[in-house]
């Protein structure tokens, strides 16, 4: 959360979750400073003497935003689960490493020759990380590559996903978790059902249907026929339970779904993350140039490498990562922190992976002030039980990161409690007004 109403940083961490918050406010007398921090000290010892935190670990580190300070400290050198916070450091490192402005870009390639309208030879669908790529951009390179003259591929439809490696999971995910979309495999070619972006998944929403008995509705989002629902629903009386279970079987992109509607029931949705996105993506692709008329005689495949010699045809950019950051952060988006975590292994060290670009998080955490001999940092996104971080180095990181160019747009990401659509904070900032657009992303509901 973030507000900007008074001059501390704040970064409380209780139990296993960690909150963060940052205040400003006009010039007081040093007198009443000292009275407003004698106020805060007795505020936060009474809320971490509460019986309802009883048998909990807390760490809370608060210092001046203005010097970095320390004026309040509990615990705050323990090392604690940061859960989500942990974006707070794959972010800045983002922000530092690549820039506000970079994009990811999705490229088609020919290899072979183009006679008439015809491409003799096979269709690459290269991906280079972009987590924001939707059906919506993929039908428009499919109509792109229609005007530029292509009615038919005599060869095979090839995803390219070796911008990064083929480790889908980040080491300590678990079974439960990995259907779940904020436990969405990661690959460098793949595709998000909505504005929400959660890349490598798939919307089953199920509806009543028009007669009692009958199963329900489902649909999927994006269409596609790479998951295979298996519709176990019945539709109940307008008064009976709603009661429905979304499950992708483990290792497989067989979706379970079951249980009772009512007749006047809303629709139940669930966001289900797919076994092997890539195949998803390129699934999709193959649809929306059959949609423009383009005929593949061949067949789909995945995880080869585009040749030197082929010739690009269409090349599609995302949003710039200022941008992007916004459903990154406040929607704490954890594919997304994976996804910049391996972005940064391949720019840095021409290797997308966790490790390489764990090493890139780690050495500007070092260059930023931070004591990373505290941490154990094992993924982006903090997903990982085993990440570890004391309360004092984030609150001296976020002191440390005001003074970066790209401080607004990060600022400008963070989340406040209370404010779904977006931070109240950033129009007190001039260079949020003048630098970001003002972006603001949906709650979800059904989740």
């Amino acid at each position: 959360m973030i507000s900007m109403k008074k001059k501390h940083v704040v970064v409380p961490l209780l139990a296993s979750f960690l909150m963060f918050s940052s205040y400003q406010a006009p010039a007081e007398s040093e007198v009443d400073a000292a009275k407003e921090e004698s106020g805060l000290k007795k505020k936060l010892d009474t809320v971490l003497a509460d019986e309802d935190l009883k048998g909990a670990l807390a760490g809370v580190s608060i210092r001046m935003a203005e010097t970095g300070e320390v004026i309040y400290e509990h615990d705050a050198h323990t090392r604690l689960k940061p859960a989500s916070n942990m974006k707070l450091f794959s972010g800045a490192a983002a922000m530092d490493q690549l820039g506000p402005d970079y994009t990811f870009s999705t490229e088609v390639y020919a290899e072979g020759t183009i006679r008439g309208h015809k491409l003799h030879g096979d269709l690459y669908l290269k991906g280079k990380g972009d987590p924001t790529l939707m059906m919506e951009d993929l039908e428009k390179m499919a109509e792109e590559l229609k005007e530029n003259g292509i009615r038919e591929v005599k060869g095979d439809l090839i995803a390219d996903d070796t911008w990064y490696d083929d480790v889908r999971l980040s080491e300590d995910i678990t079974w439960n978790d990995e259907t779940h979309y904020y436990g969405a495999q990661v690959s460098a070619l793949t595709v998000a059902p909505n504005e929400d972006y959660d890349a490598g998944t798939v919307i089953v929403a199920a509806y009543p249907a028009e007669k009692e008995g009958d199963p329900a509705r489902v649909e999927v989002t994006p269409k596609t026929d790479y998951v295979k629902i298996i519709n176990r629903t019945k539709t109940v009386p307008a008064d009976g339970e709603r009661d429905i279970s979304m499950e992708r079987e483990h290792e497989t992109n067989r979706i379970i779904v079951e249980g009772t509607i009512p007749l006047d029931s809303s629709r139940s949705r669930s966001w289900i993350a797919v076994s092997e996105p890539t195949g998803l993506a390129l699934d999709v692709f193959r649809s929306a140039l059959e949609e423009q008329g383009i005929k593949v005689k061949g067949k789909n495949k995945e995880g080869k490498r585009t040749p030197k010699k082929a010739l690009k045809l269409i090349t599609h950019e995302s949003m710039p990562l200022a941008e992007l950051f916004i459903p990154f952060m406040k929607l704490s988006n954890n594919g997304h922190a994976e996804v910049l975590v391996k972005e940064m292994g391949k720019v840095v060290h021409d290797e997308g992976s966790w490790e390489k670009g764990l090493e890139v998080v780690d050495s500007y955490l070092k260059s930023a002030g931070v004591d990373t001999s505290t941490l154990r940092l094992r993924d982006g996104s903090g997903m990982s039980h085993v990440n570890m971080i004391p309360a004092h180095e984030i609150s001296e990181l976020l002191y440390q990161v005001q003074d970066e160019k790209w401080f607004p747009a990060y600022l400008n990401s963070l989340p406040l409690q209370g404010m779904p659509n977006g931070s109240s904070a950033a129009p007190s900032v001039p260079e949020c007004r003048t630098r970001l657009p003002r972006i603001t992303y949906r709650q979800r509901p059904d989740r």
